[in-house]
């Protein structure tokens, strides 16, 4: 049967005529009005002279950044963590690890929680990384900011169940959902926060792994959780007639990567985007965004061929300086940087570029989250304390997005080597009467 269409269905889909065109400035000023509005200002992180390492340097920085986001940098500036503030944290304690701080920014989010601009704080000893952040934020910034969106948001567990035959298992499975109420109940006794969402079954042979997925509110919560399922575990091995249980299978993907992860359920799925106008990724990266998506198609074949989960260029540096800066547990990097990058280019030219972060572990109470310098850095964030995760898996997903295109744009100009000669030589002082390995190494190469 044909669709008859309408006059107006007519008018959208003929093709104009060339008089009917705009002229090219016109199209692109049409173009530049369907884009988000700039900032009409963007505050850049003082650099001063010589980089600012000096340690009046280094104080002046840190007074503007707590200027911008009434933070107080008191163990950031060098106050001690005491004993007892530890306790829970780690045993046998004997200080505090050092470890260099900077901070990436002006970088726009427009999210649901977050919605705003942020100085974001990165804990890292790899030289570059931060000023690297710091062009796709800036970039990010003036293009409009980036939009990010939380799609999934809990944590599982996943015990395994064993059963004398495969016809038990299968009955099981059958069972489960009668027992749900009864679950939930049994694990919501141990815990204030946490509640019970679902359970899920997945029998292989005559074993049967179950996850449990809850809500943990503003905390990572596995210890929470793995309480609360043991002991809904106990009540369902009495009431199903288990013949053993283990409340970790490996299934979960606890603080490793794993293919099932980038369905979610370990944590936050959550993706950030962002419109750039073509001008725009050439000023700032020197390529066009033709060369973004064919550098993006060419890695695809390389990540493919090595097996990889998923596609990224390195999550894994901006979570890990993140997750050390803000008091994150930094192994949950592992299931973490999971994801999906992409780079697009639009209809008009333009570069579409996305992440995608399916189960990202991270937390604002509990933990480190309250300890000293990490507080601090939450707290330069607006994300400290309840009410904040939302907030800080947003500026998560927008820092990695500014990452991914800074990074992609190095590789694409040529320029990566030359950014770490400048900014990541670190070639170690001598203490007086003692080599280094560079010198070692020198002495090795003039041989």
């Amino acid at each position: 049967m044909k669709m008859r269409l309408t006059e107006a269905t007519r008018a959208r889909r003929r093709r104009p005529s060339p008089s009917e065109l705009p002229a090219p400035r016109e199209a692109e000023t049409a173009r530049a009005a369907q884009l988000p509005a700039p900032p009409a200002t963007v505050e850049l992180v003082p650099r001063l002279t010589g980089q600012g390492y000096g340690p009046e340097q280094v104080a002046q920085r840190r007074s503007w950044v707590e200027e911008r986001t009434g933070a107080q940098f008191d163990h950031v500036a060098g106050r001690p963590l005491a004993g007892e503030a530890m306790r829970g944290n780690v045993e046998n304690p004997i200080g505090c690890a050092q470890m260099p701080l900077g901070v990436a920014g002006p970088l726009r989010v427009r999210g649901e929680h977050a919605q705003g601009t942020y100085y974001v704080p990165l804990a890292t000893t790899e030289g570059a990384l931060v000023r690297s952040y710091e062009r796709g934020m800036v970039a990010l910034t003036r293009a409009g900011g980036a939009v990010a969106r939380i799609y999934r948001d809990e944590n599982r567990v996943s015990p395994i169940f064993d059963f004398e035959s495969v016809e038990a298992a299968f009955d099981f499975v059958a069972d489960l959902p009668d027992y749900f109420d009864s679950l939930r109940t049994e694990a919501e006794a141990t815990t204030r926060h946490g509640r019970l969402l679902r359970v899920e079954s997945q029998p292989v042979g005559r074993q049967v792994i179950v996850s449990f997925y809850y809500s943990t509110a503003d905390a990572q919560g596995m210890n929470m959780i793995v309480k609360a399922t043991e002991r809904a575990c106990r009540w369902l091995a009495a009431e199903a007639g288990v013949s053993s249980c283990y409340v970790f299978s490996g299934y979960n993907g606890e603080k490793r990567a794993a293919g099932s992860l980038l369905a979610g359920g370990k944590g936050k799925k959550v993706v950030a985007g962002a419109l750039l106008p073509r001008r725009l990724v050439k000023t700032f990266f020197r390529v066009t965004p033709e060369r973004f998506s064919h550098l993006w198609r060419r890695t695809v074949v390389g990540h493919l061929a090595t097996g990889a989960i998923g596609y990224n260029g390195h999550y894994a540096n901006g979570l890990t300086a993140l997750f050390i800066a803000c008091g994150q547990d930094v192994a949950n990097v592992a299931n973490s940087a999971l994801g999906i990058t992409q780079f697009e280019v639009t209809a008009e030219g333009d570069l579409y570029a996305s992440v995608m972060l399916p189960s990202l572990s991270i937390a604002t109470v509990g933990g480190g989250t309250g300890l000293g310098s990490s507080r601090e850095c939450l707290q330069a964030l607006g994300c400290a304390g309840t009410g904040g995760v939302g907030k800080l898996a947003e500026i998560t997903a927008a820092t990695l997005l500014a990452g991914e295109l800074s990074f992609g744009g190095a590789i694409a100009s040529g320029e990566i080597v030359a950014a770490h000669e400048q900014y990541g030589r670190n070639r170690p002082q001598a203490v007086e009467g003692q080599e280094t390995d560079a010198d070692q190494g020198d002495k090795g190469a003039g041989s």
